[in-house]
């Protein structure tokens, strides 16, 4: 039952962080002293990606927080589950992987790791909520 926590602790820490970090775009956007050059760099490049992990952290932590009360419900199979729960968690390093690449120029394995796994673990939490879901 544990796994469920985790994932719902995680998906609000990170739909904190990326609410925050989407009032840093706004910032730039509207209020930073070069936002010229901001609003006409604002659909390529780096600024496309800044939003792309933006709009994905926020969806990958809501996924977690939904994938969390899921388990947390879901009655047996507890090692898919406890599979499932991590591969979710891993599935958040998508958008931080996107950050690392526009701030650091890391690579991009993070990003596909993170979609792999978080798109893994979807596929198998709709196995487990078809077979393990409690019947009323």
């Amino acid at each position: 039952m544990e796994q469920g926590r985790y994932n719902i602790a995680a998906g609000l820490a990170m739909l904190g962080f990326f609410m925050a970090y989407g009032f840093f775009l706004i910032y730039m956007r509207d209020f930073h002293p070069n936002k010229a050059q901001w609003i006409a760099e604002y659909a390529v490049g780096k600024h496309f990606e800044s939003r792309l992990a933006h709009v994905h952290g926020n969806l990958l932590a809501l996924l977690n927080i939904l994938l969390g009360f899921i388990f947390l419900k879901l009655q047996g199979g507890e090692k898919p589950r406890k599979i499932a729960a991590w591969m979710g968690l891993i599935g958040l390093l998508m958008p931080l992987g996107i950050l690392g690449e526009v701030y650091f120029n890391m690579s991009p394995i993070f990003v596909l790791v993170g979609a792999a796994s978080m798109l893994a673990s979807v596929v198998l939490t709709a196995w487990l909520s078809y077979r393990f879901w409690p019947s009323a």
